[in-house]
């Protein structure tokens, strides 16, 4: 009896399964694989008492037993052209939180060039891991969106219109147009752009976008584009910084106010001006595009692109997708940007921003 007693206690037990938790509360497998997974109907209460057994227990579903039942991965592509961008990262985490709430995961692809955005796609068509794919500031081919449809992957696009797939934007000319007339509403003639290198073919036109509603505003108004105020940056702090000072450093027709393609690069232009011993928005307003943290911090004047928005409602879209088992339609929805005020632009010679 006690041998028979010592053997039982030393028998290796396994992880909890599906039909323990089942047996715990008195249903079938199928009635408590439907409330783990969410997948089915099931009643607010019945699920409640499940979810509870399944934690006393200790049970965790299998993500790879329900993707071979539902022949899905789980798992969600998100092709990025940079990771350590404060605007990208932000997309991504409102795709990545969206998803994870759904029961889905995100692949993250950081694209390097031409070689690793071919690899990129290929690896969506032959390897077939994915369930969807979000692709973020990337023009693609009509010839590639319709390889990743043939292949029963639905597609979502963010920053430009793709053939035949649902795609969201923000109208960055119209937010280069209202930042440039804010500026010259306030009564600046002599107004700075600093964006991006003009984009390649894959890319979709951004910063050029904003430099084109600079110059529409400008030209409007018949003021001057002067070449030396027309300077060109890689959307850092740092890169704009040292441009913005040495132009500010020469007195003679000194802008009395930037515009900067990003809230980073007009950052940069604050500080520049501040070490040269002037004052911000007295002697230089300063207005950015983003809406990224840091701006509040040096009161920036911004326009709010709501990034981790857009990544959010990119997600609904490809979740709907799914559902629905399609590949969605080719909707272009462009957005107006969120025009936000704040100290750092004001007349010229002015201490505070206009009410």
């Amino acid at each position: 009896m006690i041998a028979r007693e010592l053997s039982a206690t030393r028998r290796p037990q396994g992880p909890p399964r599906l039909k323990d938790v089942a047996s715990k509360v008195g249903m079938s497998t199928a009635t408590v694989s439907r409330a783990l997974t969410g997948r089915g109907p099931v009643s607010p209460g019945t699920k409640r008492r499940i979810e509870a057994a399944a934690k006393e227990l200790g049970f965790v579903a299998s993500c790879h037993a329900s993707s071979l039942a539902s022949g899905r991965s789980r798992n969600i592509g998100v092709v990025l052209p940079y990771v350590d961008r404060w605007f990208f990262a932000t997309v991504l985490d409102g795709i990545a939180s969206t998803l994870t709430a759904a029961g889905y995961d995100a692949a993250l692809y950081n694209l390097q060039g031409e070689t690793s955005r071919e690899s990129v796609l290929i690896d969506f068509l032959l390897r077939k891991r994915l369930d969807a794919a979000a692709v973020v500031s990337l023009r693609l081919t009509p010839g590639e969106t319709e390889q990743l449809f043939s292949a029963g992957i639905p597609l979502v696009g963010i920053g430009g219109s793709l053939e035949g797939a649902p795609t969201i934007s923000v109208d960055d000319l119209d937010a280069g147009l209202r930042a440039t007339n804010h500026l010259i509403q306030l009564g600046h003639c002599r107004i700075a752009f600093v964006g991006g290198p003009a984009e390649a073919g894959r890319s979709f036109p951004m910063s050029s976008d904003r430099r084109r509603g600079f110059e529409r505003a400008m030209s409007t108004a018949r003021l001057p584009i002067h070449e030396r105020n027309q300077l060109v940056s890689d959307f850092t702090f740092l890169g704009a910084y040292q441009r913005i000072k040495n132009l500010l450093a020469e007195p003679e027709q000194r802008p009395t106010a930037v515009f900067a393609a990003s809230d980073e690069m007009a950052t940069g232009a604050i500080l520049a001006a501040r070490d040269l011993g002037l004052d911000v928005p007295r002697d230089l307003s300063a207005i950015g595009i983003d809406a990224h943290p840091i701006g509040g911090t040096f009161g920036l004047t911004t326009i709010d692109r709501r990034a981790r928005r857009r990544g959010t409602h990119a997600a609904q879209l490809l979740l709907r997708q799914l559902v629905s088992r399609g590949t969605g339609h080719g909707d272009h929805e462009l957005h107006r940007a969120h025009f936000i005020a704040r100290s750092s632009t004001a007349p010229p010679g002015s201490n505070s921003s206009p009410a």
